[in-house]
């Protein structure tokens, strides 16, 4: 059961259904205020019991003394309660005793006080161990020295109570809205983006301020809905935020948050109540007047800073047990120095860094710190914004910080930009970045005023003196010079205004500058002052220079390329004739395509050849150059024609390879290699003998059926000076289709081989089964898309009235 806000009522309905619910949340406030009573009351009798032990004091003066301690302590009399309770030695173990005999009503009660043993100690605040966490947190308390480390110390404590697992303290403005002053368990990051809430609707912790009532988060999807939620809603599932008790009002939230996917079990939810009240005190005592010794200097260095102008603040170092420093005390102050919640002077004395300025974690101002620290060099920043949490709303500043050490300390100093500091510092920007400088000459007094960076774009030494508008033209190159002059003459004689490009010479080089510059005329036209820019272009100029020259060198180089391509396509067309129809070679029907590449300007070295032998045989060669042009065509040619010679002169088929191998080893210097697919047809027998040097498999068609003939070993020419090449044998049957190709036919960008040869496979079913099966139409589909490289097929065709000597065999590669 959770304590949210009711939604509004049918209005049809009217107010009464309203009425219980009020009613119910006045029983609920005056319950858990009574609950709160007894709890504190218990709690007074118990200590009051102990200074009654131990002074042997009566009761009201007992009273008294707390009151008194807390005072003097500045602290709330729960803490003192418990301070008091904590310095009680541990009980010590007795043997049990028999019950003591009835007694007066005054003893009973003294004895009980003495003893813990009375009814308020079973009216103590929870059960299972509560009061000993309350006790130890306590004692605990007294060592924190802000609302952070406050924070801290409580989720320190409290995880193992209540699985807590971050805990926030909330503040609340003037203005309604709430500041962070503490957290512990949440990044730097998710703290400076929550550090100032405005009085947003359905924010808890502000609810519970004003309800004077905890918010019980435990619903995670409603919760969403009807609740602004700190952080993501899924890392913390359950939530409750406690109003710090300061007499009849409260102006701090306690904020506990859970990854536990649970209610509050009533314990905890007492335990909770407690812990809010125990932190009263510890609050009011931030906010008391602080000595001059806060943050642990002395008063003679706090009146030192008393004394400086400007605003600065001296920093000790928080450090771990490793020595990594975790953050900083603001140990003395400058009286200007003001903090993003709008504290000045000593107010923000004994605070912590990160409490005041969040983001300033892991950001290039804390590691220069870090440095100054380690190095004891001072640390200047540049120029960076910061988002001022202001009032009515954020406003961003731009400062300068610069951190000096200073004993085990840092001297922190930073000045915020005006908006004319701003805006000097922009203009000065807007020269950097975009290399120009401005410059005005009054032409009637003769005051001339450069920028800076003038200076620097003409290559001038910044301690001479500015030129006058009419020795600016002595800077140009000679053949700039006319034109600049002429076009300040129509400036200063007429007021035209120019936007003239020149050259000047510096000690870097030449830089191409454009001067532009208006002028201010009286009423009757008459110029009396020039302000205008100087521009360095020398770097855009270069670029368009390189551009405009690449641009040349690439139109030669395709001319040069697109002459090569001209010239080998003349060598190819005549070392390849094609023919303009099929051809019969052995009493095999042989159809031959040659497409070049659609993409490039280069000729590719992609070959055939089909001819007839001496002994009535005919030799079939399939081909593929690595690389293109001139070079590529050469030695195609020189395969073409080797081949043919060895072949028709009785090599073998792996002895040609074999040769033509050492050929291309030796010829320019080893750096061409290729491919090839040899084939004999023996009419008599209707034997093909082939053999291949790192070539695409043939392609048979028989039957309807389409397959990839197995390939023999062999590697490609001009790869390694001692191949090996075998040879097989495929007899051939009346109707049988044989595809010899490149890899053009079948390799595509980003895809592998074997999806070539499928398509293939698949592109011949579809167009090349059969006696009608047409080459033209299998090459349509294969090269539906843009070609990348060049593609040679021979369509080799047994025709179906040859006749056998003798039944065919079984198709098989011997």
């Amino acid at each position: 059961m959770t304590s949210e806000p009711l939604l509004p009522g049918d209005p049809a309905t009217g107010p009464e259904p309203a009425a219980p619910a009020d009613v119910v949340a006045r029983q609920r406030a005056e319950l858990e205020r009574l609950r709160d009573l007894a709890a504190t009351t218990a709690l007074l009798e118990r200590a009051k019991g102990v200074l009654m032990a131990v002074t042997g004091c009566a009761p009201d003066a007992a009273q008294e003394e707390l009151l008194r301690r807390a005072k003097g302590g500045n602290r709330s009399l729960v803490e003192q309660c418990w301070l008091t309770l904590g310095a009680l030695p541990p009980p010590r173990e007795r043997p049990a005793r028999p019950a003591p005999p009835p007694a007066s009503a005054g003893a009973s009660a003294s004895a009980g006080a003495i003893t813990g043993t009375a009814a308020g100690e079973s009216a103590s605040v929870g059960t299972g161990g509560s009061a000993e966490v309350l006790e130890a947190l306590g004692r605990a308390l007294v060592r924190v020295g802000s609302p952070h480390e406050l924070a801290g110390c409580l989720l320190d404590r409290l995880a193992p109570e209540v699985a807590a697992d971050a805990v926030l303290l909330y503040e609340q403005l003037p203005e309604d809205g709430l500041a962070l002053i503490g957290h512990a368990g949440v990044e730097a990051a998710l703290a400076a983006q929550w550090r100032h809430v405005p009085p947003v609707p359905g924010l808890p912790a502000l609810e519970a301020l004003r309800s004077g009532r905890p918010r019980w988060l435990e619903h995670p999807a409603e919760d969403r809905a009807r609740h602004l939620l700190i952080g993501p809603p899924e890392r913390w599932l359950t939530r409750a935020w406690l109003p710090v008790p300061e007499g009849d009002t409260a102006r701090v939230a306690l904020g506990v948050l859970r990854r536990r996917d649970a209610p509050f079990t009533p314990r905890e939810r007492e335990l909770l109540r407690s812990v809010a009240r125990l932190c009263a005190g510890r609050l009011r005592a931030f906010d008391s007047p602080r000595d001059a010794g806060a943050g642990d200097v002395s008063g003679t260095v706090q009146a030192v800073f008393d004394a400086l102008p400007g605003q600065a603040v001296l920093l000790t170092p928080l450090r771990a047990a490793s020595g990594e420093v975790t953050d900083y005390r603001i140990a003395a102050a400058t009286p200007e120095a003001t903090d993003v919640f709008g504290q000045t002077g000593r107010d923000p004395v004994g605070r912590h860094l990160l409490e005041n300025y969040p983001a300033v974690a892991g950001a290039p101002l804390w590691r220069g710190c870090l440095r100054a620290l380690e190095t004891g060099v001072p640390y200047e920043s540049e120029p960076f914004a910061y988002q001022d949490a202001g009032v009515p709303a954020p406003s961003t500043a731009t400062y300068t910080v610069r951190a000096a050490p200073l004993g085990e300390g840092l001297v922190v100093t930073w000045l915020r930009y005006d908006p004319v500091d701003r805006q000097e510092q922009r203009l000065a920007d807007v020269q950097r970045l975009g290399n120009l400088g401005w410059a005005n000459w009054n032409l009637l007094t003769g005051e001339i005023a450069w920028a800076a960076q003038t200076y620097t774009v003409l290559g001038l030494r910044a301690d001479r003196p500015p030129l006058p508008l009419e020795r600016l033209p002595e800077l140009a190159q000679p053949e700039d010079t006319r034109p600049l002059a002429r076009a300040i003459t129509g400036l200063v004689s007429h007021g035209h205004p120019l936007d003239v490009p020149f050259r000047t010479g510096t000690a870097m080089g030449v830089r191409h500058l454009r001067m532009v510059a208006e002028a201010v005329t009286t009423p009757d036209g008459t110029p009396v002052e020039v302000h205008g820019f100087v521009q360095d272009l020398t770097a855009q100029r270069s670029a368009e220079l390189a551009l405009v020259e690449s641009e040349r060198e690439m139109l030669l180089q395709r001319g040069t390329l697109e002459a090569e391509r001209a010239l080998a396509a003349r060598l190819q067309h005549a070392l390849l004739p094609l023919p303009s129809k099929p051809v019969r070679l052995a009493g095999l029907r042989v159809e031959v395509a040659y497409l070049p590449a659609q993409a490039g300007i280069h000729v590719g070295g992609d070959w055939f050849s089909a001819i007839e032998l001496p002994d009535s045989d005919a030799l079939f060669v399939v081909g593929d150059v690595a690389g293109h042009g001139i070079d590529a065509v050469a030695t195609m040619a020189q395969l073409r024609f080797t081949a043919k010679g060895m072949v028709s002169t009785g090599s073998s088929l792996t002895g040609a390879l074999a040769r033509l191998n050492q050929l291309l080893l030796h010829s320019r210097d080893g750096q061409i290699t290729a491919t090839m697919v040899l084939a004999r047809y023996d009419p008599d027998r209707h034997v093909l003998a082939w053999a291949q040097a790192g070539h695409p498999p043939p392609l048979l068609v028989r039957g309807g059926e389409v397959r990839l003939l197995d390939r023999p070993g062999g590697m490609l020419l001009g790869a390694t000076a001692a191949p090996v090449y075998e040879s097989l044998e495929l007899r051939l049957e009346p109707g049988d289709r044989l595809l010899l190709y490149t890899d053009g036919l079948v390799e595509r960008p980003g895809e592998g081989l074997d999806a070539g040869f499928a398509r293939l496979a698949e592109a011949v079913r579809t167009h090349g089964c059969g006696e009608s099966g047409s080459l033209d139409a299998l090459l349509a589909s294969m090269l539906a898309d843009e070609r990348r490289d060049d593609v040679c097929v021979l369509d080799i065709r047994m025709p179906l009235g040859e006749v056998h000597d003798a039944p065919a065999p079984p198709v098989t590669d011997v």
